[in-house]
């Protein structure tokens, strides 16, 4: 069966393992009863997320004039610190800003390979955390808006990374002995910036999260870009990379606004 259309970030529903359905056009794939058969995807034009015209992508899914222009792809969105909607000042479009900033954000560390430290909204909860492959994550501060938690965060990078590296999550097995991130919330509050100690948070447990994917020896990224088709067969997905076997890794994420035609 083909299915055409705009590739946007897999849907996730936490479950053992991780339950994924891969968003196409109108169309919507459970991808975990696709594991173990053909899976070919080609690359057949673009459609920006923002403005929805066939330019091609800039970054984050947006055409270039979206990328600088869309408040959805501001700079506060990769540096919370940066956010002013809590002063009343617009960068992009205030409406949007205050709808994002101003709610409740979490700081957490999760362990993807190695302990990282992010931001989130409360409500993107465990979603965040399964798309960048975590097999555990803890919160260790709840604010009340995303200045707030994207301050600690500048400060926590001292101590610890905010990246992902793709590979050591992708090569980390579950089951696999991870650093205990109780222990370190228990470590980290003398990190916080004094004035936001307040919203250190000890009210939270760490959780677990086990993917539909057992690693390979060797990471290999696949990119529309360089190779306009490929197919293999679905062992694994795990964050929001899809697995295809003896061809390599497909980052769903990073290919938003693509259009593709997929066989299954």
């Amino acid at each position: 069966m083909i299915f055409r259309g705009q590739v946007r970030k897999m849907l996730v529903c936490r479950d053992t393992p991780v339950v994924y359905y891969l968003r196409l056009g109108r169309d919507i794939l459970f991808l975990n009863s696709l594991i173990g058969k053909i899976f070919s995807v080609k690359h057949i034009g673009y459609q920006c997320v923002g403005c929805g015209s066939d330019k091609k992508i800039f970054r984050m899914g947006f055409c270039k004039k979206c990328f600088f222009e869309s408040p959805y792809a501001s700079d506060t969105i990769i540096r919370p610190e940066l956010s002013k909607a809590h002063l009343g000042i617009e960068e992009r479009d205030l409406a949007v800003e205050e709808e994002i900033q101003l709610q409740p954000h979490v700081v957490y560390l999760a362990y993807t390979g190695d302990v990282k430290v992010g931001v989130t909204r409360l409500s993107q909860l465990p979603a965040r955390w399964i798309d960048q492959g975590a097999v555990a994550a803890l919160p260790i501060a709840r604010t009340q808006n995303r200045y707030e938690a994207g301050r600690i965060e500048v400060a926590l990078k001292k101590h610890f990374s905010d990246k992902t590296h793709y590979k050591k999550m992708l090569l980390e097995s579950f089951g696999k002995s991870v650093p205990d991130l109780e222990d370190l919330r228990g470590t980290v509050r003398e990190y916080f910036p004094k004035e936001f100690r307040s919203f250190y948070n000890e009210e939270f447990n760490v959780e677990n999260f086990e993917y539909p994917y057992t690693p390979p020896e060797k990471i290999v990224s696949l990119s529309l870009e360089k190779v306009s088709s490929f197919e293999g067969i679905l062992k694994g997905i795990k964050g929001q990379y899809l697995y295809l076997d003896e061809v390599g890794f497909f980052n769903v994420r990073a290919h938003e606004g693509y259009v593709v035609e997929i066989f299954v």
